[in-house]
């Protein structure tokens, strides 16, 4: 069968149709993507202005258009912080389902992490035992382990690479100076902060294999050394914290507008890059990770996965 998903993230709408049925690989058949970053264009009310309401409406629309054009058999839409955070969800929510005909489901930040899981789970399999996966979005961050498909301990963080780099560092998509050392030293105790009590809970569950996934990480990883997109889906990509550190040692010196001239890097994130390397310095200094593996799968194959599995086997 041909399956649409539909991720409205705090930066972008991205359509990802594919092909598979119960128990086999979906494979990519289509991926478009709407750059909206509805999550800078939440009002000092908490809710999402009338602006990126309509901005969402139009991009929902062209998404249904072409998940039909496609002759996709179901379109499984869904919404993550941004939306989930504005005050005036139930309205905008409303009037999507009013205008469009498509029903956004509102995923909770923990089924966020347990999406990610599975999605990382089926990538690496049983071989790759107890897993820690991590995942730095716009919005959150997620943090799930455990050695079945559903996690023991999923959590989510408000630690967002947007969220930090627009509320914390007060980084704008022009910005010609980096981020004072002061503001970057006062984002790190900021994020131990919100890390401390999860740090237990994840250890006390242990793993054996740290794996994160998002274009963050992937971006981060890219500076470090690992392979471009062009060397394709398959192959490994991994993320040292002695590589990692090194990236942030240079990127907090490089004024924001700058970041996108590196290579690896989207133009649409070069802003954000910054307060994602730290969340993710944190995260792994946290844990005492000093390596991890980089998935290519996340959650929009955990949703692709969990709704396979719930159709009869071919």
């Amino acid at each position: 069968m041909r399956l649409g998903v539909l991720d409205v993230g705090s930066n972008t709408v991205h359509l990802l149709v594919v092909d598979a049925h119960h128990g086999a690989h979906p494979w990519p058949a289509h991926s478009e993507k709407v750059v909206l970053r509805l999550a800078e264009q939440i009002g000092p009310d908490g809710a999402l202005t009338e602006e990126g309401a309509d901005g969402l409406v139009k991009a929902v629309g062209m998404a249904r258009t072409a998940a039909a054009g496609l002759a996709a058999d179901d379109l499984l839409a869904f919404a993550t912080s941004a939306v989930r955070d504005a005050t005036n969800a139930a309205e905008v929510l409303a009037r999507v389902r009013d205008e469009t005909g498509v029903r956004l489901e509102v995923l909770s930040g923990a089924d966020e992490a347990r999406m990610t899981f599975l999605a990382v789970r089926r990538w690496f399999g049983w071989s790759a035992g107890r897993l820690l996966v991590m995942d730095i979005g716009g919005g959150s961050l997620e943090l799930a382990a455990g050695i079945d498909e559903d996690p023991d301990v999923a959590v989510s963080l408000p630690l967002g690479a947007g969220r930090l780099s627009r509320e914390r560092l007060r980084v704008d998509l022009a910005g010609q100076v980096p981020p004072s050392a002061e503001a970057v030293e006062e984002l790190r105790e900021y994020v131990d902060g919100l890390l401390d009590p999860v740090v237990e809970k994840l250890a006390g569950v242990g793993w054996e294999r740290p794996v994160a996934t998002s274009k963050t990480f992937r971006m981060l990883a890219r500076l470090a050394g690992a392979a471009p997109s062009t060397a394709g889906l398959w192959a490994r990509r991994s993320l040292t914290r002695t590589g990692l550190q090194q990236v942030l040692g240079f990127i907090r010196h490089i004024p924001p507008a700058q970041l996108a001239e590196l290579e690896g890097v989207s133009a649409g994130r070069a802003h954000q890059l910054l307060g994602g390397a730290v969340v993710a310095e944190a995260v792994l200094r946290r844990l005492d990770v000093p390596a991890l593996d980089i998935c290519p799968w996340a959650l929009r194959e955990g949703v692709i996965l969990r709704r396979l599995d719930q159709l009869e086997p071919m």
